[in-house]
């Protein structure tokens, strides 16, 4: 068979295929280029110091290994120094259970602020009776928090009918306007 066509034989074979370990090459250097255009040196050693933590935990115990909720909050409470404010609280929240329930019932814990406990009474004569038991209640909260965390309690008697509400109340100063 001859072939007459005007622009001479034709050759419908495929062109030769690149063998793939210069694909793969070829896709090697250029991501390594693309690499160096971000500031990264492919195969160079790392940087990171040989005294960095490994990334893998390893056979024993380690600081990536989950830890108790418990350890890990009284970790966080002695790094950041709440450790006495926690304690505090926690004696406030319990009140009842550490004074007792016969104080508790007539008595509240008002503020913690620079080692001063300030209570307050529901009657002058229990503010009376607590200020006497001071150093007991002084002692009992060395027991529960520690030593020199409640440094001074202080008691505050019922607190006295305000002016500034009521049938009688008037704008402005309040009665004070009229006393003198």
């Amino acid at each position: 068979m001859t072939d007459d066509s005007p622009q001479g034989p034709v050759d419908n074979s495929e062109p030769p295929l690149t063998p793939a370990s210069e694909v793969a090459r070829a896709a090697l250097n250029r991501a390594k280029a693309a690499a160096r255009a971000r500031g990264l040196r492919p195969g160079a050693p790392s940087r990171r110091s040989p005294l960095a933590e490994p990334r893998s935990s390893g056979a024993g115990p380690g600081a990536r290994d989950p830890q108790l909720l418990g350890a890990v909050v009284g970790r966080l409470l002695r790094e950041k120094g709440w450790t006495e404010d926690v304690s505090v609280g926690g004696v406030m929240g319990r009140w009842r259970e550490v004074v007792g329930p016969e104080i508790a019932d007539h008595c509240t814990p008002e503020t913690f602020e620079d080692k001063v406990l300030v209570v307050r009474a529901d009657s002058t004569a229990w503010a009376t009776q607590l200020r006497m038991l001071a150093p007991t209640l002084r002692r009992r909260m060395a027991e529960e928090i520690g030593e020199g965390v409640v440094e001074e309690v202080t008691v505050l008697g019922p607190a006295g009918p305000g002016f500034r509400r009521g049938p009688r109340s008037v704008r402005g100063p309040g009665p004070r306007d009229t006393w003198g």
